[in-house]
């Protein structure tokens, strides 16, 4: 009889690529791996990947192995998730994907209040500077900003988040104050490259209208964190996130412009795919988060306290 554990055991190599890869994500050595997957190809009579000094590949028995294994313990899953949505309190891995930056300042505090008031729930958070794929990576829950295009998966909003156009009063003090968007043209803007689609692209509403701007600057990057780094140093406008700059704006150390117009949302969701939304882990986790998020943009989660 096969046993999951091996399936799981497998589909981990596969994912890291390596044998010492997967021996990290496993805490073992890379020859008890090594071990391990001769005896489970032993086992099945046929080999299941080809070794090299460098990289694993998989043979085509591995392919219809590795395939099936991911549909076995994906049922299982299922199977375990019907079985326990009576319990009180809810067990198990938690898969978490969400943004660096956001991650680490108000995400890491939640998750570890949130194993405090359920210990026998495992988290494991993969903080990342592009959104990953909750289906094809197996995550059970991610953390987005914006619109959620993905059909595959249901998405809750746990805060409201306004996109800002401001800058450092110092900046504003030498240069002037844009008071309609088409004044960014003579203004130098800080531009973030995370998407090569929209890069520059600032689009504002008012009323009906809605009017598309391209800003242009000295400086670019694809960290959020480094452009606002610069934006504190007077460097020049830059749009972002209200949970990212609200306690600059506090302090006054950041000024808000053009507040007259609205720019595209930036609102929090929690995502999760649609067969996790009976799961107790998914569903306790989205409600915590709903409920940490609650007051003023910019402030420590209330779980963080």
């Amino acid at each position: 009889m096969i046993d999951p554990s091996e399936l799981a055991f497998f589909v981990q190599i596969v994912k890291e690529g390596t044998l010492s890869g997967a021996a990290r994500e496993l805490g073992v050595t890379p020859a008890a791996v090594s071990k391990r997957l001769t005896r489970l190809e032993e086992a099945v009579g046929v080999p299941l990947l080809n070794r090299t000094t460098r990289r694993l590949s998989v043979t085509d028995a591995g392919e219809l192995y590795y395939a099936n294994a991911l549909r076995i313990l994906a049922e299982l899953e299922d199977l375990e998730r019907l079985l326990s949505q009576d319990r009180a309190a809810p067990k198990g891995l938690l898969r978490v994907n969400a943004p660096l930056g956001f991650g680490r300042t108000y995400i890491t505090p939640i998750v570890s209040n949130f194993v405090k008031r359920y210990p026998e729930v495992e988290v494991q958070l993969q903080l990342s500077d592009h959104p990953l794929s909750l289906v094809d990576e197996s995550y059970d829950i991610g953390i987005r900003f914006g619109d959620v295009p993905d059909a595959r998966v249901i998405a809750t909003k746990i805060a409201d988040n306004r996109r800002l156009v401001c800058a450092a009063p110092s900046y504003l003090k030498q240069h002037g104050v844009p008071r309609v968007p088409n004044d960014l043209a003579r203004f130098n803007c800080i531009v973030l490259r995370q998407n090569d689609a929209a890069y520059g692209t600032w689009r504002f509403t008012k009323g009906r209208q809605t009017e598309t701007v391209k800003v242009r600057g000295t400086l670019s990057s694809n960290d959020g964190e480094v452009a606002l780094n610069w934006a504190l140093d007077g460097h020049g406008l830059l749009l972002r996130a209200e949970w990212d700059i609200a306690k600059y704006l506090r302090s006054g150390r950041l000024q808000i412009v053009l507040e007259d117009y609205a720019t595209p949302s930036a609102d929090i969701h929690a995502i999760y795919p649609e067969k996790h939304k009976l799961s107790p882990k998914v569903k306790v986790f989205v409600e915590f988060l709903a409920t940490s998020f609650q007051g003023p943009a910019g402030t420590k989660p209330a779980s963080a306290w």
